[in-house]
């Protein structure tokens, strides 16, 4: 079982899926092409469903992309280990998906014109999914109470650091030309339009996007409800993502019930 995790620049990171060498590389070593596409979340942010969405965009709206591809695959979270490795060997253009904070990020990415499209939820569901999480995936210390994981996390004692640290960084990019961002209430929500500025920026038709998939997964009020077809590539792989024997259900796509779960939040 992993408890601790280590320091990098003075983020927590947890053991086995990443490494003080894969985060050096990528910040320091990675070469980012001018038509790469980010998919930046802090954690529990609606990395996945937009990942999803980026991923139809990308191909047109034609789902056998989604279908027969996993998602680490398509769009590899390149500061783990094998994320890393996956990420320079897809093919231009690539789609790579990040929790880092902005300081930790690839160098080579503010010298190019690579995209960014980042997504933000509200603390409180961020705090709550991120302490389910928590509980069943060992590679996270045990998090205790939910008074106590609520502490740690305002202190920014949780991997990848302050959730407002992390937004107030990349929100500095806001106004450049290849920074996008999105709130996830806003995915909840359900509107086209998201489809529509997601791909006005990535300059790829939406209206042949939706056509072909119905704009099926920005209209939707979960990932998991996208298509029936989409949801096997949506689930981790299990060698990267060891579980505790016992698991909470999660829910995705859905706002933490705060008033009768964290009442001091």
């Amino acid at each position: 079982m992993f408890k601790e995790y280590f320091q990098y620049k003075g983020i927590s990171f947890p053991e086995f899926i990443y490494s003080p060498c894969a985060l050096q590389t990528v910040e320091n070593n990675f070469q980012v092409l001018d038509d790469d596409v980010f998919n930046v979340t802090y954690q529990k942010s609606g990395t996945v469903w937009m990942l999803e969405i980026l991923s139809l965009i990308q191909s047109n709206g034609d789902p056998s992309w989604c279908q027969t591809v996993p998602n680490w695959d398509r769009a590899p979270w390149y500061e783990t280990v094998l994320g890393l490795r996956r990420a320079r060997r897809n093919h231009s253009p690539r789609l790579i998906s990040s929790h880092l904070p902005i300081q930790l990020f690839a160098k080579s990415f503010f010298k190019s014109k690579a995209k960014v499209i980042y997504t933000i939820r509200n603390p409180k569901d961020v705090l709550v999914s991120l302490y389910h999480f928590a509980q069943m995936f060992h590679p996270f210390k045990d998090p205790g109470s939910l008074d106590q994981f609520l502490e740690e996390f305002l202190k920014g004692d949780v991997p990848f650091g302050s959730w407002f640290d992390h937004v107030r960084g990349w929100m500095g990019l806001q106004g450049h030309e290849n920074f996008f961002y999105i709130t996830y209430e806003e995915l909840l929500q359900g509107s086209r339009g998201t489809g529509k500025t997601t791909s006005r920026l990535l300059r790829v038709s939406a209206s042949t996007a939706c056509t072909r998939s119905g704009c099926k997964v920005w209209t939707s009020p979960s990932p998991g409800t996208t298509s029936d077809s989409l949801t096997p590539t949506l689930i981790p792989h299990p060698r990267e993502l060891p579980h505790r024997s016992t698991e909470p259900q999660l829910e995705q796509g859905q706002q933490a019930r705060m008033p009768g779960f964290c009442s001091q939040v």
